[in-house]
């Protein structure tokens, strides 16, 4: 599992007071940069090595402007060349929201997906959620 902290802005706010739901997928993808880094270390986009193929959030409660937001990251499955990243934002103890994103290894320059196999494998293995 990967962890990353944020404290939201005010920026981040909606009307109503809470985390403006057009957030939660930016945040998201912010918490994905480890996961990047499997694939391309420095994350210099001339050497990406993914595409994002899916993602979904549910909102399963309230978020809030002035409190840190650990954005937990987990690996949900691993396929021949995509996997699913599984992501919660947490809040004073509280599940705010919860989605996935599906990846896929691929080449640009071939432009095909490419297999998940030795020591890339074992990194994503690594992170996989527990049972």
């Amino acid at each position: 599992m990967f962890t990353y902290i944020l404290t939201p802005g005010f920026t981040d706010t909606d009307a109503l007071g809470h985390i403006n739901n057009t957030r939660l997928p930016v945040w998201f993808e912010l918490a994905r940069n480890d996961v990047f880094r499997l694939f391309t270390p420095d994350l210099d986009p001339k050497k990406w090595a993914l595409i994002l193929a899916r993602i979904e959030l549910d909102f399963v409660g309230e978020l809030f402007y002035g409190t840190e937001v650990e954005i937990r990251t987990y690996i949900d499955r691993i396929g021949k060349s995509s996997f699913t990243v599984g992501q919660e934002a947490w809040q004073g103890g509280t599940l705010g929201a919860k989605g996935q994103a599906i990846l896929v290894h691929y080449s640009f320059t071939e432009k095909a997906s490419q297999p998940l196999e030795g020591e890339l494998r074992k990194s994503l293995e690594a992170h996989l959620r527990p049972e």
